[in-house]
Order: structure tokens, then C-alpha cells, then sequence
């Protein structure tokens, strides 16, 4: 695969996570809007940056607090795994304050196992199949 060719996968792989992850926290948004909710002013610039906000911190953070989590993901048999990407929504409901907030523990967690479920779907249906497609 040519330079030009895995820059232009990543730009793709980019854009589709982004555009799945804004459709993951619009439609939570709407269905359940008592607990969570995301600043429409700007034309939905809040849900984008809260969208580019989590898959930097899935890309950088998440590495890091899965290498330090693995003993009690280990004792837990792999069931702590989605507590690590609902802190991961807590740090954007912080960095984000009133723009974006979740209320509740357990929304945090269906959102959070909403997004795993959508970068398997994504990886597996998509960049996988474009990757040997390419290769």
C-alpha cells in the first residue's frame, strides 16, 4: 500500500468514526433528553467537537487506562473493559462542561456500549475488508 493510499484509509477511517460517533450522541440526545444532552448552538459544533474530543481520547488516553486496568479487567473477566469508556465520557462531560453532559452512571454505560459496539462494526465491516482490499 502506497503512502498516499494508507493516509487517505486513516482520513476515511477518521471520518467515519466521526460521523458514527455524532449519530451515536445525537440519537441518545434526542431519545433520552433528561440525561444526556448536547449544545445545539452552532449548528451542532458541540456534538462534532464532543465526537473529535472522544476518538482522541480512545486513540491516546484509552491505551494507557487499559494497560493500567488490566488486573481488575483480568478479576472481572473483561467486564470492567466498558467502565473504561464511560470515564472516557466523563473526561468529555468535564472537558466539555455545559455543552455536552451526561447525567447518570448508567447512561454513561449504554453509551459507552453503544460506541464499542459501533468501532467493531465499523473496523470489522469496513476499514478491515478496504485494508485487504488495498493490500
Amino acid at each position: 500500500m502506497s503512502r498516499k493510499q494508507s493516509k487517505a484509509l486513516l482520513l476515511l477511517e477518521w471520518a467515519l468514526h466521526m460521523v458514527a460517533y455524532g449519530l451515536i450522541l445525537i440519537s441518545v440526545s434526542v431519545l433520552f433528553s433528561k440525561t444526556i444532552s448536547i449544545d445545539n448552538s452552532y449548528f451542532g459544533f458541540w456534538g462534532l467537537l464532543a465526537a473529535i474530543i472522544i476518538y482522541g481520547l480512545n486513540r491516546t488516553v484509552k491505551p494507557f487506562l487499559v494497560w493500567l486496568t488490566i488486573p481488575i479487567t483480568g478479576l472481572t473477566l473483561g467486564l470492567f473493559y466498558p467502565f473504561i469508556n464511560v470515564l472516557i465520557l466523563n473526561m468529555v462531560d468535564w472537558i466539555l462542561g455545559e455543552h455536552f453532559e451526561i447525567h447518570g452512571l448508567w447512561m454513561s454505560f449504554i453509551v459507552a456500549i453503544l460506541i464499542s459496539i459501533m468501532n467493531e462494526v465499523v473496523t470489522d465491516c469496513v476499514i478491515k475488508p478496504l485494508m485487504k482490499k488495498e493490500g
